[in-house]
């Protein structure tokens, strides 16, 4: 099992990077030298490891196309769709009724079609670009950094406290957790833990008057700027799913956010929210407190 994790991990190495629309990518697709040799071992891959390694390429798959474009957004609809193309490329090789440049060939011809359909904005972006696309640098931050940027004191913050997007460490909350404070977050990639889910911010159920305190830093509020100002980008649903995270809060609680979001922010309702904003050093944008009066 750990063998073939292996081979995957080599085999995303393998083509990092690669631009999916650039003309004739096909021909640049391939499975390494590793991948075809480990082939030739499949049939030593039960059922129940056999889903579980199509959980994890399609996993692997997912994170590599976010660390070239943070804006792609894959719901579950998308994210079931990613998964079956897996399940075909283990069942094409497994039954050996094709030469395997052939099923490598058709694999990345489905994976395009698949990125076409789920994030169709990117053919117009890369089609023009070269062969090969740098990472996009998205690291997570230091929760000192975050704290700072975000207003919050560390002595008073009222519990307890969700942070949306909180990263594939949720260093935030384990930081606050290790100060005694209740502190729970999700992000798409978060890692396993108790006080750590899995979700897309989209798809998660804010429940009314639950956090006291919502964090998220240079994540909700970064995405929803950038579907606000792309042509076909999805900032209804960003609307929607912002004013549920308001309505999320208790009376008095609190929800900090970087960068601001003016074009939304002046609608607000000056009898129901109160607004605190705050140049951040040298930084283009601003920090974001909006809390609940009633």
């Amino acid at each position: 099992m750990y063998i073939f994790k292996d081979n995957i991990d080599q085999q995303f190495e393998f083509n990092k990077g690669k631009n999916l629309f650039y003309h004739g990518i096909i021909d640049s697709l391939k499975f390494s030298p590793a991948t075809v040799e480990a082939i030739e071992k499949i049939d030593l891959v039960d059922m129940e490891s056999r889903a579980l390694l199509i959980d994890y390429m399609a996993n692997k798959a997912l994170q590599a196309f976010c660390e070239l474009n943070q804006y792609y957004t894959f719901n579950t609809k998308a994210r079931q769709a990613l998964k079956d193309l897996y399940k075909d490329l283990f069942e094409n090789i497994k039954s050996r009724t094709k030469p395997t440049p052939i099923i490598a060939e058709q694999h990345y011809a489905n994976l395009i079609k698949w990125l076409q359909e789920t994030n169709s904005f990117a053919e117009k972006i890369y089609a023009s670009k070269g062969e090969t696309l740098g990472s996009v640098a998205c690291s997570e931050y230091s929760p000192e950094l975050q704290l700072e940027i975000l207003q919050l004191d560390i002595g008073h913050i009222a519990e307890p406290v969700l942070d949306i997007g909180c990263g594939r460490e949720g260093k935030l909350v384990r930081y606050l957790r290790q100060k005694g404070i209740e502190a729970c977050g999700f992000d798409r990639f978060a890692p396993d833990a108790s006080f750590l889910w899995k979700s897309d911010w989209l798809e998660y159920k804010f429940e009314k008057d639950k956090w006291a305190t919502i964090t998220s830093n240079l994540g909700f509020s970064n995405h929803f700027q950038h579907h606000h100002f792309r042509n076909d980008g999805n900032f209804i649903e960003y609307a929607r799913k912002y004013i549920e995270i308001l309505a999320s809060l208790k009376i008095g609680g609190c929800f900090h956010y970087a960068p601001d979001l003016s074009f939304v922010e002046l609608y607000l309702d000056e009898d129901k929210f109160r607004i605190i904003k705050r140049n951040i050093g040298s930084y283009h944008f601003k920090s974001v407190i909006i809390q609940r009066l009633k």
